[in-house]
């Protein structure tokens, strides 16, 4: 039986096993990471890529190794020629990967990766039993570890025309989906409002002469991060805390988060693609979509104006805010009796555990850690949490 067994090979589940690893809460033969992709971090990489995004929104301090300065100091000693960006000197995409690999290989992460998928947790004495679709592995704890990145979000009107419109509709999120090879003809409307829509239109725009379309329900929202950077100390989140209330925890991450935001810097490639006309921005909601009666795409019908010809439609729209894990997660609430919130997330104690022996971090974690929950510093805050579990 292992000691830890975590679920997911993403950015929280590789940085938790770092942390566990290199503060000496578990021996190497004792922790695995299952995972049903090749290689760590792939989703994170794919979704990276297929934004066109060149600097992260975090800062350099935030990332998968130990020490808060380990990002900095790989920048000067192994990659000298790195970029950052201000403020807060955000490291290029590419920096990070370099990093992420770097760390990966240091602590020989590979080999502690089990490939299969989870497909049911069961009570086991002394600990838990996960059934895979390659057999049955035992821990005295498990860490969930699933992001969103198997949920990308289809509005209602896109998932209505989904089936007819295969080839004129994607989401960047979708499996298979690349920006890179992605080469239409005619006019793309990339439809969504924030950050990742932002950089695919002005992306799309540098080499794509049918014309780029951004379609927003929303003037654009400029923030620096999805949340205010109180938001990672005492300051916001002791009063987060001092409710017990879940239903008023929810409220409150629905308030603070900036959805459907872009960075300061995103914003000015914006406005220079739309000075310069290779982009154009529509303000307005979708209500439906329909076949182009000349035979050439679709037609999205928004209120108040004409219908907007589109050859292809490209869904920027984020990740579906309901509960991740899947069928996985489903069942165990059911099975193992595991508290839940009105709003289907779990209901953890300070050690993010939601179960006896069963932990949970990224969003899954989010009415404990608060609105960072989700991103590469709410890694850092669940791994202070799991190593301080028994």
């Amino acid at each position: 039986m292992l000691d830890w067994l975590i679920v997911g090979g993403g950015v929280h589940g590789t940085a938790i096993c770092v942390q566990l690893l290199k503060r000496g809460r578990v021996a190497r033969d004792r922790i695995r990471v299952l995972d049903p992709h090749d290689e760590p971090l792939a989703r994170w990489h794919a979704f990276t890529r297929n934004t066109g995004m060149p600097f992260l929104r975090s800062p350099v301090v935030h990332h998968l190794d130990v020490q808060p300065a380990a990002l900095h100091h790989f920048a000067e000693t192994e990659a000298p020629e790195a970029r950052f960006t201000r403020p807060y000197r955000r490291p290029s995409v590419e920096l990070f990967r370099r990093h992420c690999e770097a760390v990966i290989d240091r602590n020989d992460l590979r080999a502690l990766r089990s490939r299969a998928t989870a497909l049911q947790l069961r009570a086991r004495e002394g600990g838990l039993a996960v059934e895979t679709d390659a057999g049955v592995l035992t821990a005295r704890r498990v860490l969930l570890a699933p992001g969103a990145g198997d949920q990308p979000y289809w509005p209602s009107w896109a998932r209505a025309i989904r089936g007819e419109f295969g080839g004129v509709i994607d989401h960047v999120f979708d499996p298979g989906w690349e920006l890179e090879t992605f080469a239409p003809s005619g006019r793309t409307v990339v439809v969504g409002g924030g950050i990742t829509a932002a950089q695919v239109a002005v992306s799309l725009a540098r080499r794509h002469s049918g014309g780029v379309a951004l379609l927003m329900r929303h003037a654009p929202r400029v923030h620096q991060f999805d949340s205010d950077v109180c938001w990672l100390g005492e300051q916001c989140m002791r009063h987060f805390r001092r409710t017990d209330d879940m239903l008023h925890r929810r409220d409150i991450l629905r308030r603070v988060r900036h959805r459907g935001s872009m960075p300061p810097d995103v914003y000015r490639q914006l406005r220079k693609a739309l000075t310069r006309g290779s982009v154009c921005m529509i303000e307005a909601e979708v209500e439906r979509a329909t076949a182009d009666p000349l035979g050439r795409g679709i037609l999205l019908h928004c209120a108040g104006q004409p219908p907007i010809a589109a050859d292809h439609v490209l869904l920027a729209t984020g990740f579906d805010p309901r509960r991740p894990g899947g069928a996985l997660v489903d069942r165990a609430v059911v099975e193992l009796g595991l508290p839940v919130a009105p709003c289907g997330y779990p209901v953890v104690d300070g050690r993010l555990e939601w179960g006896r022996g069963l932990h949970v971090t990224g969003p899954l974690a989010e009415l404990e850690l608060g609105p960072v929950a989700r991103n590469i510093i709410g890694a850092r805050y669940a791994a202070l949490r799991l190593v301080e579990a028994p």
